[in-house]
């Protein structure tokens, strides 16, 4: 009886070895007293270990020493005890043979009954070192890769400026009084620009962009290059809002430039009354609308103002179908809207008060 149940142990014995030995990933098994009573063929190949000087000794006896690291002993002494496993217990160490590495390490203690065998601790290292090196190396290319998106977002901006500059200058020496509005339309173009992409690189690092902050900016910025104290203009964003790709809102914020130069351009010809443009943006799901409406002279036969051909309405039209969006012009003796509309929106209440923006 003894006979047989010592063979049936050793034949135990020898099939856990040759199951622990085919793991690809490097595994010791250990004792209670944390003793090494197997371990993987990845073990010794990985880490450099001797086999024979390896099983019966204890875990922190192995490499002369090396093995010896206080957060593994934190693991095994501490850890496993009080908890029975512990998943990717990351360990850092220094080895003299194979230098610096970092380690993922998986424990978990094996109870058996009482009375058949000893529990066991199986503990599976996991070499992570070239992985980490690699994710650092990531970090690293894209904290450079952001130094360098700034720098050029801080020249970008300053070479509108200045083109914008120049642009003014010119218009002003200029002659011909057809010659400075189209030099001034440049001007504002260029300004509506720059603040666009100042707006979209601080809110590049999210993806999305807070609609409502973003286009009173950018109306700020219109105004601001656009409406002279002698002009009686108001422009005005209103609505809920809500959020759009960052992509996406610089299309938008293109087309409200379009749309109130526009505006300033023809609504107001002759009207004798001061003049509002008001900007709304408003969501429902997937679905957005924006608008742009003045209280102009508008048209009664219900046509843009500016003519088809024109630049203006060129660029609108484009970007509109960049967005997959409808445009639709509202035009009558009381001004004129025009709406961009994506997908199924239908309008919503008339915005509230409270939820207006005024710029000028």
């Amino acid at each position: 009886m003894f006979r047989k149940q010592f063979t049936d142990d050793r034949d135990a014995f020898a099939l856990a070895h040759a199951i622990v030995d085919t793991v690809r990933e490097p595994l010791i098994v250990l004792d209670d007293e944390l003793r090494v009573v197997a371990a993987s063929r990845s073990f010794y190949v990985t880490f450099r270990v001797n086999r024979n000087e390896t099983q019966g000794r204890l875990l922190y006896e192995l490499g002369d020493g090396a093995w010896d690291i206080p957060k593994l002993r934190l693991l095994l002494g501490k850890i496993i005890p009080e908890r029975g496993e512990m998943e990717d217990y990351e360990v850092d160490h220094d080895f003299p043979d194979i230098g610096h590495r970092t380690m993922l390490l998986n424990a978990r203690k094996v109870f058996y009954e009482a009375g058949s065998h000893a529990n066991i601790i199986l503990l599976g290292i996991e070499d992570v070192t070239g992985k980490r090196s690699l994710e650092r190396e990531k970090d690293e290319l894209l904290r450079q890769k952001d130094v360098l998106l700034d720098e050029i977002q801080h020249r970008v901006a300053n070479s509108l400026q200045i083109i914008a500059s120049i642009i003014l200058l010119k218009a002003k020496s200029v002659d011909s009084e057809e010659t400075r509005r189209h030099l001034q339309d440049a001007h504002s173009r260029v300004i509506s620009v720059a603040a666009v992409q100042q707006h979209l690189h601080a809110s590049a690092a999210i993806g999305s962009m807070e609609m409502q902050p973003y286009l009173t900016r950018l109306c700020e910025a219109l105004s601001n290059s656009m409406i002279g104290e002698d002009q009686p203009v108001i422009l005005k964003v209103v609505g809920e809002g809500g959020t759009a790709t960052c992509r996406n809102a610089e299309s938008l914020g293109l087309i409200v430039t379009e749309l109130v130069i526009n505006s300033l351009k023809y609504a107001f010809r002759g009207s004798g009354k001061d003049g509002e443009i008001v900007v709304s943006y408003e969501t429902a799901d997937t679905d957005w609308k924006l608008s742009v409406a003045d209280n102009g002279v508008g048209k009664p036969d219900g046509v843009f103002a500016q003519p088809k051909s024109g630049l203006g309405t060129g660029i609108v039209k484009a970007l509109a179908k960049q967005l997959s969006a409808q445009v639709e012009t509202v035009s009558d003796g009381q001004g004129t809207t025009v709406s961009i509309t994506h997908a199924t929106f239908s309008g919503k209440a008339k915005p509230k008060p409270e939820s207006e923006s005024l710029i000028a």
